[in-house]
């Protein structure tokens, strides 16, 4: 407990303050658990056998007779007592494949022995017979529908967002500049793969310890695949080393995994992936293909887009209608347009199923909208940056979705710093001047662009969740919510906040453990919602406590941190505990209709504009970023160093997206499963990122917070590849864009010049 003399009006403030991160020192001095550090009683180890096919039937599994058998537990479908599925927004996808597989690297049979070396040699006996299916790969293959793979049209999910009459307008457009854009698969590659240790008794049913996001989500699944009521299974968040997205969806599987076996064996499990399993197995980003057709006046303004969004959603359904969803509402950008049109599609096809990566669906649809803005400007012959201007959204302007702007939006603002700041006009100028005499050519790009903080639509209604605080005898406050750290702040921000809302030392608060015996439901680590939504219950709880305190055990108006704990041991003492919790309500006049999909898409936007600085070798073909500039308005930023820590982190995997990192299919499988060919940003790679914040407190998020840590990823891919149109001339319109890539293209444009000139 503090020993601080200072009132709660002298005390500086915590919240906007750089405090250190609240697991840091742990971490720093090796004395973080992370789920392989764990060790319980006779615990064996855990595998699973894979199919090696993308699809078809499994006729037969045999087990090799040289191996004893007797020595192992085995776990196959027919082991499950509840029901053999995992328990997303839908259930096609089950636990263990049981008589059909839909992708490669699909589990089918789970193996544990106490000897992990006689485990591997074990999952290599396993011998399974297939009757191939034709597979499809691709989304165009599964919009033919020529073979059905998933339902009855291999279509996952479809929305139709409509504003206006945009067939009225082509008549009368000045000109119409259609575009197909791409977007690849990414993998999350967090520094720790997926592990989990599980322990089943017939007394407490089944208990998980994991690298995941939401524990509730994996309480969630494990009730339906175990048939056991909710205080029968416990969830336990680990430390956990990064996420992502990846540790959203895909836990609920593993912790299946871990607790059949468990229950089957009799001994604790463990199951921790090496990289290449967690590179084959487990969830991308959802690759993409965006065509965009629009319609301009003779003043550069926006009056009809036409958008088709597709995405790939792999074998099964897992989150892709809410990815698809993201993308849908995010498609017509911070753009004003009085006629929008965006028809969207999640295809099914025979690849592991994508699911949640940072962004959501919005890095594939403002990849396409701000490349589409650019191409928009050549056809016009008008700078970029002035073609934006002329249609960014403003306050009191509607959305696509017909939502008013009713908070500030400074688009404008944020426009000029990035320029001011990457001294955007003068390089474009020089570079322009130098290119024609070197091999090395250079160029600025720009991308602007917003992201919606918080579940879509009706999301965080449904939710419905509670988080609160509880003071233990030991003398501290704790943050009671399911929201994990896993690199990003949780523990540091939402710990600021009970501070500063009841008016105590930041040393003072801790965070309980991600454990679901001890922590209300209060939603999903996801959706940049954790500062803005979470954090607003805490702040309501922290002032609700003080209050409570006031009325009930005598604490004054002005108050030290020793006369707060003392007034909550009177009040444990006349009523047993203290706790303060908070349920979630909704900003006013946020309503949203899912029938016709219009309304209030989020409750706040977070805003931002990215200037790249690009180099493009015309002898190795290769594109190097040189720099980033990034200026964005979150919201009231709670602690400058982990925000900006959240922006080069987003901008860092944005590079990756657009130049580096691409999932190589063979067959189904992913081939480059490995650090070695699949290729990731390093040190090197990454550019100066210069990073600046406008701020504008939100009145609904925790002391006027916003979303931040997705919207950092959404723009660096667009803005780098507009820099390289800048430099070379040539609109590259899908992404990764390799060396290959940058070759076909640019010597074609060389070969069709000579022979020009001949």
């Amino acid at each position: 407990m503090s020993t601080s003399a200072e009132t709660r009006i002298a005390r500086a403030p915590i919240v906007g303050a750089a405090a250190p991160r609240k697991e840091g020192v742990d971490k720093l001095l090796g004395r973080a658990r992370y789920v392989d550090d764990i060790q319980r009683e006779g615990m064996w180890p855990g595998a699973t056998v894979r199919s090696t096919i993308p699809r078809g039937f499994i006729r037969s599994i045999e087990f090799d007779r040289r191996i004893d058998w007797s020595e192992f537990t085995i776990v196959t479908a027919a082991d499950i007592p509840g029901k053999n599925h995992v328990q997303l927004i839908h259930t096609d996808q089950p636990c263990l494949a049981d008589g059909m597989v839909n992708h490669c690297d699909e589990a089918i049979v789970l193996l544990a022995h106490p000897d992990k070396h006689k485990l591997r040699e074990a999952m290599a006996a396993v011998n399974i017979e297939y009757e191939p299916l034709p597979p499809v790969f691709t989304i165009e293959e599964s919009e033919r529908q020529e073979t059905i793979v998933w339902g009855s049209d291999n279509l996952l999910k479809s929305f139709l967002l409509e504003k206006g009459d945009v067939d009225a307008e082509w008549a009368c457009a000045a000109h119409i500049v259609e575009g197909e854009y791409r977007t690849g698969a990414q993998e999350h590659l967090y520094i720790e793969n997926n592990g989990v240790i599980a322990e089943w008794s017939e007394e407490s049913g089944a208990t998980v310890w994991g690298s995941l996001q939401c524990p509730y989500y994996v309480h969630k699944s494990l009730l339906a695949v175990f048939d056991l009521p909710e205080d029968k299974v416990r969830v336990i968040q680990t430390e956990t080393g990064g996420a992502f997205g990846g540790k959203e969806d895909y836990p609920s599987t593993l912790a299946a995994h871990a607790a059949l076996l468990a229950m089957k064996s009799g001994h604790a499990i463990k199951m921790v992936y090496d990289r290449m399993e967690d590179l084959a197995a487990t969830t991308k980003r959802h690759p993409s293909r965006v065509r965009h057709r629009t319609a301009v006046d003779k003043q550069g303004k926006l009056i009809a887009m036409d958008i088709e969004v597709a995405t790939d959603g792999g074998a099964y359904s897992t989150l892709s209608s809410t990815v698809l969803s993201r993308a849908t509402l995010h498609s017509p950008g911070a753009y004003v347009c009085p006629n929008v049109r965006v028809r969207s599609h999640a295809w099914a096809t025979n690849t592991v199923p994508y699911g949640a990566f940072r962004g959501f669906g919005a890095p594939q649809a403002i990849f396409a909208i701000e490349r589409h803005m650019d191409e928009i400007a050549s056809v016009l012959g008008i700078d970029p940056i002035e073609l934006r201007r002329r249609n960014f959204l403003h306050d009191g302007d509607t959305t696509a979705t017909e939502q008013v702007m009713r908070d500030p939006v400074i688009l404008d603002k944020l426009l000029d710093r990035a320029l001011q700041e990457s001294d955007y006009h003068a390089k474009r100028a020089r570079f322009a001047r130098e290119n024609p005499h070197s091999a090395v050519k250079r160029g600025m790009g720009v991308s602007a662009f917003f992201h919606g903080s918080g579940f879509t639509g009706s999301g965080e209604r449904y939710l419905n969740s509670l988080a609160g605080l509880d003071v233990i005898p030991e003398g501290n406050v704790r943050v009671l919510v399911a929201n994990t750290e896993f690199g990003q702040g949780t523990n540091t921000i939402l710990t600021q906040i009970a501070a500063e809302a009841i008016g105590i030392d930041y040393d003072d608060v801790i965070m309980a453990p991600a454990d679901t015996s001890i922590v209300p439901n209060s939603g999903p680590t996801v959706a940049s919602r954790t500062s803005m939504v979470v954090g607003r219950l805490i702040e309501r709880a922290g002032r609700q406590l003080v209050a409570m305190l006031r009325d009930q055990a005598g604490l004054g108006e002005h108050f030290t941190s020793e006369e707060f704990f003392a007034a909550c041991e009177r009040h444990r003492a006349a009523q047993g505990e203290v706790v303060s919790l908070c349920r979630y309500e909704a900003p006013p006049n946020i309503y949203w209709d899912d029938q016709k999909y219009r309304g209030e898409a989020y409750p706040a936007y977070a805003w931002s504009v990215q200037v790249a600085q690009v180099a493009v070798d015309t002898v190795t073909y290769s594109a190097e970023v040189e720099d980033i500039w990034s200026v964005q308005e979150v919201g009231r930023v709670l602690n400058p160093i982990l925000a900006g820590g959240q922006i080069e982190g987003g901008i860092a995997q944005g590079i990756g997206y657009a130049l580096y990192e691409k999932v190589v299919w063979q067959n189904g499988h992913m081939a480059n499963n490995q650090m070695t060919n699949y290729i990731m940003p390093t040190a090197e790679d990454v550019p100066p990122i210069h990073v600046f914040f406008e701020e504008i407190p939100f009145q609904h998020g925790a002391f006027g917070a916003k979303g931040i840590g997705e919207l950092p990823h959404d723009g660096p891919a667009p803005a780098i590849l507009n820099a390289i149109r800048d430099a070379t001339g040539v609109g590259f319109r899908s992404i990764p864009l390799l060396p290959e890539d940058l070759f076909a293209q640019l010597a074609a444009r060389e070969i069709v010049a000579e022979a020009a000139a001949l």
